[in-house]
């Protein structure tokens, strides 16, 4: 006999030390590594590619590494995109172990999937696939599992008793990472195109008061007539000043006069301003608001419009009297990131009610501007401005997916950081389907939770240093831009 009778070449004893030994060996030679399971997302089932995944579970299991003199040769590569790692690991699995240890809480989450999540998918559970990663203590790095040998060695004793992973760098694209091992999430926390959401939960409101001529008659609205075209900037708007004549005060009694003006003027010429909106690729003029609506104006005054390059804007004005002078900004408030509303009372004792709207800059109410000064004020209104957003409740969760309450776009949360309740918070997201909007409320669709978005950095951590995309666009947009208008013509 060739064998040895000693041996019975695969019984079932046989079989379970040489496993022990395997077992053994890799306790004390090998590593311990993180091997995280591929949950399927979205697949393309037309061409069988998956088109999102998550990782959200990891298992520590030993590991022996056969790679001992390093990663595979020539596994740094340069190309015109830049450099490229190809770095490739060969690791060695315990069979059992894998099939005690990890399948069945592999099965578990199947099952559990199946019923409370139907769109997560695991492939299968019984060994280690394609696709799924392995987390290299050694060099914080991810490799993913590219082919999976399950007959090497070959049937020693008659069965096999090792899985050998071949694996290869992980190339991020936007996956989901979050097993809860702060060790694993970190290490992919800034990788991907990232962008850093500062919060505020509330700020102060801004408060304004009137300037008042009673008895005198003043601009109170511009009716636009045509808004004219082919404006590139704003135009300016110029009224005409009040005609002559004796003083204004000579005789009214000074005391009714509300603000900070002189009395030994004879009159004082309305001013405004053109705000324009964009109309395709060219300007034209929204409406025009007033910054003072003068005094002493007998006669409508005539309103030119120039500069801005554009032309053919037309308008005519409105007098009244005793409208609201002016209106001054007597305390700018805080963190507004949208302008906001502001409301007048009417005038004691009955006529027209002004309206004005409001500008801010960084964050604080910088102007009012009228749109109507109404008419009849013979003492000061009520001013109401309404307060910033005060919203901001909850903690986000990691992986959540939130959403922009005006601009309706959606991202999904890497970090959530809230230093404290007077102090701007940052959550940082990823996989955004839009550019947010400041002074929207961000909304999380788990934790309910809603914070105002002050600003916004895109991309505030790039992975690769050498990436040149920026470049290649920079470039490309000098042969076709279709950010400014069709490259094609219009038709």
């Amino acid at each position: 006999m060739a064998l040895n009778p000693f041996f019975l070449q695969g019984s079932a004893g046989e079989q379970n030390l040489v496993q022990d030994l395997i077992n053994e060996q890799l306790k004390i030679y090998g590593i311990e590594v993180f091997y995280i399971p591929r949950k399927l997302l979205k697949t393309d089932n037309i061409l069988n590619e998956v088109q999102s995944s998550k990782f959200d579970t990891s298992f520590a299991i030993e590991a022996y590494l056969n790679n001992y003199d390093g990663y595979a040769p020539d596994s740094d590569i340069m190309t015109k995109f830049g450099l490229r790692l190809k770095n490739e690991i060969s690791l060695v699995l315990s069979k059992e172990r894998f099939e005690e240890s990890i399948s069945p809480y592999l099965a578990e989450i199947a099952s559990i999937s199946r019923v409370y999540y139907p769109g997560e998918d695991l492939a299968f559970v019984d060994r280690p696939k394609e696709g799924d990663l392995i987390y290299f203590p050694l060099g914080e790095r991810f490799f993913e599992i590219k082919r999976v040998e399950v007959e090497k060695p070959f049937y020693q004793l008659g069965k096999n008793y090792v899985y050998e992973l071949s694996c290869e760098l992980f190339e991020y694209e936007d996956e989901e990472i979050d097993t809860g091992i702060p060790e694993i999430d970190d290490v992919l926390e800034d990788v991907g195109y990232i962008t850093d959401l500062k919060l505020v939960a509330f700020g102060g409101t801004a408060e304004c008061d009137s300037i008042l001529i009673p008895g005198f008659s003043g601009v109170t609205n511009v009716v636009l007539l045509n808004d004219g075209f082919n404006y590139t900037g704003i135009p300016t708007v110029t009224i005409s000043p009040p005609g002559s004549g004796s003083p204004l005060f000579a005789d009214v009694d000074t005391s009714t006069i509300t603000g900070a003006i002189g009395v030994d003027e004879f009159s004082l010429t309305a001013t405004a301003v053109a705000i324009t909106t964009s109309v395709g690729d060219a300007l034209s003029i929204k409406e025009i608001v007033i910054t003072n609506t003068g005094y002493g104006y007998t006669e409508p005054p005539t309103v030119t419009i120039t500069g801005g390059g554009g032309s053919g804007a037309i308008a005519t004005c409105i007098i009244s009297e005793s409208p609201i002078l002016r209106i001054d900004v007597t305390d700018r408030g805080d963190r507004y990131y949208q302008a906001p509303t502001i409301t007048i009372d009417p005038p004691v004792g009955g006529g027209t009610t002004a309206t004005a709207i409001t500008r801010i800059s960084g964050g604080r109410v910088s102007e009012v501007l009228l749109t109507n000064a109404g008419s009849g004020y013979t003492s000061k209104p009520n001013i109401t401005v309404s307060p910033p957003p005060s919203i901001g409740i909850g903690t986000y969760i990691v992986s959540e997916t939130v959403t922009g309450s005006l601009s309706g776009v959606t991202a999904e949360v890497k970090s959530w950081t809230n230093p404290g309740q007077d102090i701007d918070k940052t959550l940082r997201v990823s996989l955004n389907s839009g550019t947010f909007s400041e002074g929207e409320n961000i909304v999380g669709s788990s934790s309910s939770a809603v914070y105002t978005l002050k600003s916004f950095d895109l991309d505030t951590s790039t992975s690769d240093e050498y990436s040149d995309n920026d470049d290649f666009e920079f470039e490309a947009d000098k042969i076709l831009d279709f950010t400014e208008a069709n490259p094609f013509g219009t038709y």
